[in-house]
């Protein structure tokens, strides 16, 4: 069992950042690729930003530019560096990492609120 916690979100004013990070402990050898999510108010969730145990990265189109995501392999720690925020961004974020062992194994954090007003 992985266990992953969010810390990081808060209020933001547009065109300003926030730092996003997530702790995974348990059995975090069997983390492969770990990633953010966003549900906004009445929104479904979506993929914001995903990394592979090799580095490589993925972004949706409406965040790729603004935001980094990147993985200290070392302590185990998710981040997700978002500048030039815009009122849109306004959603809970949540960590995502899957098992090694198998794609359909997903691990969920419980969100953090990300406010960004104009």
């Amino acid at each position: 069992q992985v266990q992953l916690v969010e810390s990081g979100g808060g209020l933001a004013q547009s065109g300003g950042s926030l730092r996003l990070s997530c702790a995974a402990s348990g059995s975090i050898f069997s983390i492969a690729v770990m990633g953010w999510y966003r549900q906004a108010p009445g929104k479904q969730r979506e993929l914001v930003a995903d990394i592979t145990r090799g580095g490589d990265t993925r972004y949706a189109g409406s965040v790729k530019g603004r935001f980094t995501i990147s993985r200290d392999y070392v302590g185990q720690t998710l981040y997700l560096q978002m500048n030039s925020l815009k009122p849109e961004d306004t959603a809970v974020y949540y960590c995502n990492a899957d098992d090694i062992r198998s794609p359909d194994i997903l691990y969920w954090g419980r969100g953090t609120l990300v406010t960004v007003s104009s």
